[in-house]
């Protein structure tokens, strides 16, 4: 079968070919001009343009090399290792400043100002000094190995005024070179003055007004210290010591602050220095500093806990002209009760003896004790009920009431929601109290009517004694109207007492049944608070790295003063994430150099600095467990019983 085709319609084409193809060109690698990429002055060969304009002498060559090169510093992908001669080239403009350049700096040149010359190359020291600091702090191999960075340095620290504002940058980028190599730099004990790093240091520390450069030496300083061969020399930086602990009151200033710290514990680490260190006529204001240093960096890492521990307790209304007083049965009442059954008889007693009230409480025994004193005169014509019966019916009369256990050191079995029913009656503030209290008549209702009654006692006295009869008074009176004069000081006032506007309208029991009107003030149970807090800081974070180290130092301090005493504490297995603590395990009236008695006399004077900072340390919290361990411990052994 074939297809049918409308051969008068043009197809159309599906697949097309030109006639000829071309190709197109590779596209040509563009070179990269971005700044400090340029290939012409970034290759890796020995007549590289940088490392040839720096050791020009040409001023405006070096001027264009030093500013490249500050750029580069940032360029992750630069190694200034790679340029042979690059390294060499940029001590030369240092080297010169601190051997001749320096000298040009005097007094006139202050006041005129510097030639245009000496300004250039004053500033190609100083940029050059920059890009050597900035190898340092990268990696401060490339340097430590270099023969001209210990000469450098030298010349630097010992040559240059550091009172002079001129030679300050150039000092500041000195010792942030030498920083670097500090922690591997041995100094023997034969090294002559002018090639000690740590003489010039501690002069800078001590006599200094440039913040940043005591900051900087006291980081290079204690870096040379930290190296355990440098320890003999600790003697020459008594400077230095006494410039931290000068500088340590300075709490807003963190960046001076730690420094300090630091130089401080590189100090106490080491056992015979802690030795020394515990003969400091400063050494009880050093405590009292670094405590207070904890105590005021503990504030802001804590939060205030408060807790409720108000017991239960209930009120009374005063009233001056009623007294609420818990409802006797009257005869009447007893009558009517005694004829009826049980439980109804229960119920009608409940009803007239108790009332319902949502925060009150009565105890179980108290109730089925009530019922029991109640109706045992009635027990042989109506047996009693049994006290879980008694219970059980209290809720019954009272549907909001509810018995319940109160768990504790001791339970509890109570009923909540019921209470004694209240009599209200008028006040006795007016009752007589003659004939020794036995007077029957009910109280009066003015002051005034009870001085008529009593004058009717006085009309059956007769004299020559007239005794005076009211209540326990033992007054006697010759004539009858000194003893009617008498009578009014037992009057009480017409007008009720004022009462002060703290004063609360209510008075505080404590939980029962008792009647506060008919028991004295003196042998009622002593109420409690009504409302009782406790409220204390609680820390939730750990402390900065300041208060550590400072409780560091604390921590060593202790445990060399009281080396020698019995609460003396045991090595630290663990020294809880702080580096570099020293253990002294031997004797250190064996060390060599060392004089028993001077160490005895530290440790005296130690005990008495810390039994003087022992109020501090108490107020100290963390939340670390075995920190905590530390301040606990200082704060037993310096009990005053012990020292």
């Amino acid at each position: 079968m074939s297809a049918y085709v409308n051969r008068g319609t043009p197809q159309q084409a599906y697949y097309h070919r030109p006639g000829q193809y071309t190709a197109p060109a590779p596209q040509r690698p563009v070179a990269n001009v971005k700044d400090d990429y340029e290939r012409w002055y970034t290759e890796i060969l020995p007549n590289n343009r940088m490392a040839l304009s720096v050791r020009s002498g040409i001023h405006s060559e070096v001027a264009w090399a030093l500013d490249r090169l500050c750029r580069l510093g940032g360029n992750e992908q630069f190694s200034y290792r790679s340029y042979p001669g690059l390294i060499d080239g940029l001590f030369d403009w240092p080297e010169w400043y601190v051997n001749e350049g320096y000298k040009e700096v005097n007094e006139s040149q202050e006041l005129f100002g510097p030639s245009k010359d000496f300004d250039a190359q004053h500033r190609f020291a100083l940029e050059s000094l920059l890009i050597l600091r900035n190898i340092a702090l990268q990696d401060s191999t490339e340097l430590q190995n270099h023969s001209h960075t210990i000469s450098l340095i030298l010349n630097g620290l010992h040559n240059l005024d550091f009172t002079k504002d001129k030679n300050q940058e150039a000092l500041l980028h000195i010792i942030d070179i030498f920083q670097g190599l500090a922690g591997n730099l041995l100094i023997n004990a034969s090294v002559p003055d002018y090639s000690n790093p740590i003489i010039p240091l501690t002069k800078i520390i001590a006599h200094s007004k440039n913040r940043s450069l005591i900051i900087a030496a006291f980081n290079a300083l204690t870096g040379v210290l930290s190296h355990p061969g440098n320890a003999l020399h600790f003697s020459r930086t008594k400077e230095s010591l006494g410039a931290a602990i000068r500088y340590l009151p300075l709490f807003v200033d963190k960046a001076l602050l730690e420094p300090c710290l630091e130089h401080i514990y590189i100090h106490v680490a080491h056992p015979s220095s802690a030795r020394v260190f515990l003969l400091n006529p400063e050494l009880s204001s050093v405590l009292k500093v670094l405590c207070s240093l904890v105590l005021s960096e503990q504030q802001a890492t804590q939060e205030r806990v408060t807790l409720d521990i108000t017991p239960q307790y209930r009120t009374v209304n005063l009233n001056s002209g009623t007294t609420a007083r818990n409802y006797e049965l009257t005869a009447e009442d007893l009558e009517n009760l005694s004829k009826s059954s049980e439980p109804h008889r229960c119920y009608e007693w409940m009803r007239l003896v108790l009332a319902a009230r949502q925060d009150a409480e009565m105890t179980q025994v108290d109730i089925w004790t009530l019922y029991k004193e109640t109706f045992t005169p009635y027990q042989e014509a109506i047996p009693l009920l049994g006290a879980s019966d008694v219970i059980k019916y209290v809720t019954h009369v009272y549907p909001s009431a509810q018995a319940m256990v109160l768990q504790g050191p001791t339970q509890r079995f109570i009923v909540r929601g019921i209470e004694r029913r209240q009599q209200v009656t008028a006040s006795e503030r007016f009752k007589c109290l003659w004939d020794r209290s036995a007077c029957s008549e009910a109280a009066f209702s003015s002051p005034a009517d009870l001085f008529d009654h009593l004058l009717e006692h006085l009309g059956s006295l007769q004299p020559p004694a007239l005794p005076c009869l009211w209540s326990t008074c033992q007054h006697t009176c010759s004539e009858l109207q000194h003893l009617r004069a008498h009578l009014l000081t037992h009057l009480p006032s017409s007008q009720p007492q004022a009462r002060h506007p703290s004063q609360s309208e209510t008075v505080t029991v404590a939980p029962g049944t008792y009647d506060i009107n008919t028991i004295p003030p003196t042998n009622r149970p002593v109420p409690p608070i009504r409302n009782a807090t406790i409220s204390y800081e609680r820390p939730i974070v750990d402390p900065s790295s300041a208060a550590l180290t400072a409780l560091l130092i604390i921590r060593v301090l202790f445990r060399t003063a009281f080396a020698s005493s019995e609460v003396a504490p045991k090595a630290d297995a663990d020294h809880f994430g702080f580096p570099g603590v020293v253990e002294d395990t031997s004797d250190p009236n064996e060390a060599a150099g060392t004089d028993p008695e001077s160490d005895k006399e530290g440790e005296r004077r130690g005990r008495k600095a810390f039994l003087g900072v022992r109020h501090m340390l108490q107020n100290v919290r963390l939340r670390d467990e075995a920190l905590m361990s530390w301040v606990e411990e200082m704060v037993d052994a310096t009990m005053p019983e012990l020292n």
